[in-house]
C-alpha cells in the first residue's frame, strides 16, 4: 500500500462497494451484520483500503484482532511456509511440531502457574471448552459470569452473555444454571463508597451468594473478562479480581479469565492479568493470538487441564498449524518491535485525546479503559447519565465519511470502542482524533438543530 495515511477519493460507500453491498444483501443473511457497507481490498498496518480506492484508518483492528497490525510481513511470510508444508492433518490423527512449540511457548509466557495448552479455532470454542474443563474437575454444574459480560454466540457462550439484543433474542432456552455477579461498573456506581470498597461489595455480594441462595459445592468456574468488550469496555478493578480469585479458592471454584480481547498485548502487557496481579486457573486466548487465523487457546494448570479424558476436548481443526505459525510470528512481532510499550504509549496519547474531547463536550458522559483499548460513553444527561444511543451511528458514519473507521459498544449502545491496531502511526492516531472531534460536534450540532 502506497499511502501512509487516510485519502478519500469517493462517497462512501463509493459505487464499487454499493454494487457488492446489493449482491451481498441478496445471497448472505441478514443476521450477519455490517456497520460500514464498505469493501475491503487491501489492508496494512492500520490502514485498510476499499475497492474504491478509498483509504482509512482502522480504529477496530478486526474487533480487536489486529494487534500487530494488519498483514505484517512476517506473519505473512510464516503463512506461506508453512502452508507450503502442509496446511491440515488434525492433531487427532497425527501431530506436528508448530502446535507443540507455541504450546510451550505459552506456557512460559502466560501468569498462569505450571500450565497446558489447549488449541481451538475460535473465543466461543475456547469458553465452551474451558467450561467443560472446569465441570469436568470439579464435577459441578453451575457457572458464574459478571454482569454485562459478552463470551460468544454458541448456546452456551449466548446463555453466558448479558446483551439480549441481538445475541440472545428468540434463541432460548438457555443453558440452565448461570448465576450473575454485580459488575463494578464505577461510572454508573450508585454509592458513595470509593471506588476500591464498592469493587470490594460486588464481589462480597457473590460471596454472600455462595451462602445464601448459591450452594457453593454446584458451581464450577467464575468467567470475567479484565475489561468487558461488548459490555462497554469497563475496566475490571484489581481489587474486585483478586477477591474474586480469593472467593474462589476458598471453595474450591476455578476461576477463569477471558482474555480473548485483552490478551495479546492489548492493554500493555502480554495478557491483562499480569498487570492486574492476578494468576487465572485458567485463561482464554483467541482474537489477535494469530493476527486473523482462526486460533484460540485455553491456558490452565496441569492438573485441571488433565481431568478430561482423551478426545474430550478440542476438534477438528483445532490448532491448525498454519494459524500456529501464525501466533508465532505473532509473538516475534510483539517482542521485536515491543508493542506492550506501544499499547502503553498509544494508549496514553489516545486516552488525553479522549479527555480533552469530554471536556469540551458535555454528550461525553465517561472515558475509560485500559492500554490501548478504551471506550468513550455518551449521554443525554451528565448528571442522570441516561445513555445516549441515538447519536453513535452520526459520529461512526460521519468518522467513517472522513476516513475513520469507528464502531460501537456497551450493553446500551452508547459507547464508541476503541481497538486500533498497535502500530498506527501518529500520525495515523492524530488524524483519526481529529475527525472523531469533529463527528462528535457535527453530531450535537444536528441533534440540537
Amino acid at each position: 500500500m502506497e499511502e501512509t495515511n487516510a485519502k478519500i477519493i469517493t462517497a462512501v460507500p463509493g459505487p464499487k462497494s454499493q454494487e457488492l453491498l446489493t449482491r451481498h444483501i441478496a445471497s448472505v443473511p441478514r443476521g450477519v451484520s455490517n456497520s460500514t457497507g464498505v469493501f475491503a481490498t487491501q489492508a496494512k498496518g492500520a490502514l485498510i483500503k476499499d475497492v474504491d480506492g478509498n483509504v482509512f484508518v482502522d480504529f477496530t483492528a478486526g474487533i480487536g484482532v489486529a494487534n500487530a497490525g494488519h498483514c505484517p510481513d512476517e506473519v505473512v511470510g510464516a503463512i506461506r511456509r508453512q502452508a507450503g508444508e502442509f496446511i491440515h492433518t488434525s492433531i487427532n490423527c497425527l501431530l506436528y511440531d508448530p502446535y507443540t512449540e507455541l504450546a510451550e511457548r505459552l506456557q512460559t509466557l502466560s501468569p498462569v502457574e505450571d500450565s497446558k495448552v489447549l488449541f481451538i479455532n475460535s473465543g466461543a470454542e475456547a469458553v465452551e471448552n474451558a467450561v467443560k474443563i472446569a465441570k469436568k474437575y470439579t464435577g459441578r454444574s453451575a457457572i458464574a459470569v459478571v454482569e454485562g459480560s459478552f463470551h460468544g454466540r454458541t448456546h452456551l457462550t449466548m446463555s453466558m452473555t448479558a446483551k439480549a439484543t441481538p445475541y440472545k433474542d428468540g434463541f432460548g432456552p438457555f443453558v440452565p444454571d448461570i448465576a450473575t455477579i454485580p459488575c463494578p461498573n464505577l461510572y454508573r456506581k450508585e454509592t458513595s463508597m470509593d471506588d476500591e470498597n464498592y469493587a470490594l461489595s460486588c464481589a462480597d455480594k457473590f460471596h454472600r451468594m455462595l451462602q445464601t441462595s448459591l450452594s457453593p459445592e454446584t458451581v464450577a468456574c467464575v468467567v470475567v473478562e479484565p475489561v468487558q468488550g461488548e459490555g462497554g469496555f469497563i475496566p475490571m478493578h484489581s481489587a474486585f479480581l483478586k477477591r474474586l480469585q480469593s472467593i474462589c479458592k476458598q471453595y474450591g471454584i476455578v476461576f477463569i479469565v477471558d482474555e480473548i480481547q485483552t490478551g495479546i498485548a492489548r492493554t500493555g502487557t502480554l495478557f491483562a492479568s499480569e498487570q492486574l496481579g492476578i494468576s487465572p486457573d485458567l485463561l482464554i486466548s483467541s482474537k489477535s493470538l494469530a493476527a486473523g487465523l482462526p486460533l484460540s487457546c485455553v491456558i490452565g494448570k496441569k492438573e485441571i487441564m488433565d481431568a478430561p479424558i482423551p478426545g474430550a476436548i478440542g476438534g477438528t481443526f483445532s490448532g491448525n498449524p498454519v494459524a500456529c505459525a501464525a501466533a508465532q510470528a505473532v509473538l516475534d512481532n510483539v517482542e521485536k518491535y515491543r508493542l506492550c510499550e506501544r499499547a502503553k504509549k498509544l494508549g496514553d496519547y489516545l486516552m488525553r485525546r479522549l479527555s480533552g474531547m469530554k471536556s469540551k463536550y458535555d454528550a461525553i458522559g465517561d472515558v475509560r479503559g485500559l492500554g490501548a483499548m478504551l471506550g468513550m460513553e455518551f449521554v443525554k444527561d451528565r448528571a442522570t447519565k441516561e445513555p445516549d444511543k441515538g447519536i453513535i451511528g452520526t459520529i461512526t458514519s460521519k468518522s467513517l465519511r472522513q476516513g475513520a473507521i469507528f464502531i460501537s459498544a456497551g450493553l446500551l449502545s452508547n459507547v464508541i470502542r476503541l481497538l486500533p491496531p498497535l502500530v498506527m502511526t501518529e500520525d495515523q492516531a492524530s488524524f483519526g482524533m481529529d475527525v472523531l472531534d469533529d463527528a462528535i460536534g457535527y453530531a450535537i450540532s444536528n441533534q440540537n438543530a
